[in-house]
């Protein structure tokens, strides 16, 4: 049997059943840490918890209920401390402040990832909860960019609704990129791409002719 890790407590007393959420909860993201979106289960969770299996199914009847909880509070925890970039330094370095919390603790992102093959397959029961949660990125990054060009933080030659698509584009590829590249430097990648990203958002948009017969 393997030790198994603390788990943090809350801060202010809780009640009993609360309490025991929370630490079921807090142990879902420790076996996240080190494990694998197909190597976690229930049993894994208890162990880790220290609590009994039915007692976990007990709080939570339903797996996928339980890892939305995890991400819940796992991504609330990465967000808070970056939320305040994007109203004070805007979009693209609040952008920037969730790649440096990646690089820190890249696990979380490792789990997203994961989820996104769940996010994409017809007829999943998560599918539409997951894709709810991209969406709500996406209006983030977007009504970002908005007040960004409002404010002057962003040029006018940018329409907002396809430079989320880019920047989040670039974001995302980026990060899939460092997780098989463990070699890569995601930080120096994303300034050096997002710098070059804006310089082309700086000029008027030219729709691009592909002549394949030529």
């Amino acid at each position: 049997m393997t030790d198994v890790p603390s788990l943090p407590r809350p801060a202010s007393p809780l009640d009993e059943d609360t309490e025991l959420r929370v630490r079921v909860v807090e142990a879902v993201i420790v076996a996240f840490r080190s494990r694998a979106f197909h190597e976690t289960d229930v049993d894994v969770v208890s162990e880790l918890a220290g609590v009994p299996v039915e007692t976990v199914r007990g709080l939570f009847p339903s797996w996928n209920g339980l890892v939305m909880a995890a991400v819940d509070r796992w991504n609330a925890e990465r967000m808070r401390p970056v939320i305040p970039l994007m109203h004070a330094h805007g979009t693209v370095r609040f952008l920037r402040g969730i790649v440096e919390r990646n690089v820190h603790d890249p696990s979380l992102m490792r789990l997203l990832t994961s989820l996104l093959n769940v996010a994409a397959t017809p007829g999943h029961p998560m599918a539409p909860t997951l894709q709810h949660e991209w969406r709500k990125f996406h209006a983030l990054i977007l009504g970002g960019l908005t007040t960004d060009v409002e404010v002057g933080r962003e040029p006018e030659t940018m329409d907002p609704v396809r430079g989320a698509e880019q920047l989040i584009a670039l974001y995302e590829g980026l990060q899939m990129q460092s997780m098989v590249r463990p070699d890569m430097d995601l930080l120096a990648s994303y300034d050096r791409a997002v710098t070059r990203l804006r310089a082309g958002w700086s000029q008027d948009y030219v729709e691009q002719i592909w002549d394949l017969d030529s």
